[in-house]
């Protein structure tokens, strides 16, 4: 049986779970904005203004959403999991442009509005449906023509070394395993990772940049400006996560061609490979 919704059951729970657990409020602002800065470096905000109606799909704990809704003028916070929009209307209770939708990547068009928004944005969460390529056809589908949607999905460490891959592969047996954990013990082993592995491989790559070493393929240097809490969210969505696919630069712009985008543009720093488009038919 097709599943039109393009959801799954398991993987939403286990992100119901992950952001009653963290739910951001000691995550620290400033690593927040500087991940917000950095998703949305090459976002079209010269098309989006202080009127603009716009979506995030998945929202989660509202921690992107809390940065996005105050430079315009509505959003509507799409999630799948019933628990991570009780999360997001407790950390966005202070605004009064959101809106929230408890509905599936694949019924959110119809129920939210077909080519109504003036903008969009994903990020970190069509990785984790079944069909990423018709989670973005959904997600372009609720746009304007001319409206720039913003996307971020795991990349296929296309631009790294084959050793830098090889350790990828040997930490997905890792995430096999774990992501099928009770949530407890799937928190607990996820936090321990981000202590034993994450942290000191992310402070080792800081000291090597301060020291004018080159960390770009640095295992985990990504982190190594961010705090531990950041380390454990990610941790836990790396290794807790039941569904996830990874995909090229190529791939992502081809996805993006068919549903119908065009003036890509990626990112050429972390976090790769994110990229805006706008929806040209």
């Amino acid at each position: 049986m097709t599943n039109t919704s393009n959801s799954d059951p398991l993987t939403v729970a286990g992100f119901g779970e992950e952001w009653a657990a963290f739910d951001q409020s000691d995550a620290p602002q400033a690593d927040l904005e500087t991940q917000f800065a950095a998703y949305t470096s090459v976002f079209r905000w010269d098309l989006v203004g202080k009127d603009s109606v716009g979506f995030d799909m998945g929202c989660g704990s509202g921690r992107w959403a809390k940065l996005m809704a105050p430079k315009v003028g509505h959003l509507h916070c799409i999630d799948a999991s019933d628990k991570a929009l009780l999360v997001a209307r407790r950390n966005l209770a202070q605004l009064d442009n959101v809106s929230f939708h408890n509905v599936q990547v694949g019924d959110a068009p119809a129920q939210v509005g077909i080519g109504m928004m003036d903008f969009g944005m994903s990020l970190g969460v069509l990785h984790h449906v079944p069909d990423t390529n018709a989670g973005v056809k959904s997600c372009i589908q609720m746009l304007k023509i001319g409206a720039p949607f913003l996307l971020y999905l795991y990349y296929r460490f296309d631009n790294r070394p084959p050793w830098f891959r090889a350790l990828w592969r040997l930490s997905e047996a890792g995430r096999w395993v774990i992501c099928r954990l009770p949530f407890g013990l799937r928190n607990v082993v996820a936090s321990t990772i981000a202590a034993l592995v994450y942290w000191p491989l992310a402070r080792t790559a800081r000291v090597l940049e301060k020291m004018g070493g080159a960390v770009f393929n640095f295992p985990l240097a990504a982190y190594r400006h961010q705090g531990f809490y950041f380390m454990r969210t990610d941790a836990l969505d790396r290794f807790g996560t039941r569904l996830e696919q990874r995909f090229t630069r190529k791939e992502m712009e081809e996805m993006l061609r068919d549903a119908g985008c065009g003036d890509i543009r990626f990112s050429d720093s972390v976090p790769f490979w994110c990229v805006s488009a706008v929806r040209e038919k």
